[in-house]
């Protein structure tokens, strides 16, 4: 459940939110202030879900026979990327993004295209957008992982 919580919400965001508050708001410096700000709650909410997720998985990799635990074992993989991913986006990419922006006055757009500030948020701004893709992707394959794999009681021949 953590783990399509997560995924879902970084579904909305790129597919949804974005788009939308980047097409029906008047200016795409309040379009980036509503995005960037929903970016960090939905960056909180993946940390605290993947770490439940990896939590979880790991009692249920702990808890099967050596040549069931494949699935579990690509899942803890999977999760873990998705949370370096996320802490390098939140504590790295995005203060360096806002530090930017507050150094072009406020509004990107309304900054020289050749000023520092811009020239460096508009090189961080498609690495974000990367970053969160990769999470995104990884986060489907651990859907699709779980979706595929059988919980079912385990059987010991005698």
């Amino acid at each position: 459940m953590t783990m399509v919580t997560w995924v879902g919400g970084l579904m909305f965001f790129a597919f949804v939110l974005a788009p939308v508050a980047f097409h029906i708001l008047p200016s795409t410096h309040e379009a980036g202030l509503v995005v960037g700000g929903t970016l960090i709650v939905l960056h909180r909410i993946g940390m605290a879900c993947g770490t439940l997720f990896l939590l979880a998985t790991s009692i249920l990799w702990l808890s099967r026979r050596a040549d069931r635990r494949t699935g579990y074992l690509i899942q803890l993989a999977l999760v873990a990327i998705m949370l370096s991913i996320t802490a390098y986006l939140q504590n790295s990419v995005l203060p360096r993004m806002e530090r930017d922006r507050v150094q072009a006055g406020g509004d990107i757009d309304a900054t020289p295209t050749d000023d520092p500030a811009r020239r460096d948020f508009e090189r961080l701004h498609p690495l974000s957008e990367r970053f969160e893709g990769v999470a995104l992707l990884a986060g489907l394959g651990i859907v699709f992982l779980m979706a595929t794999q059988s919980d079912a009681p385990e059987t010991v021949n005698s």
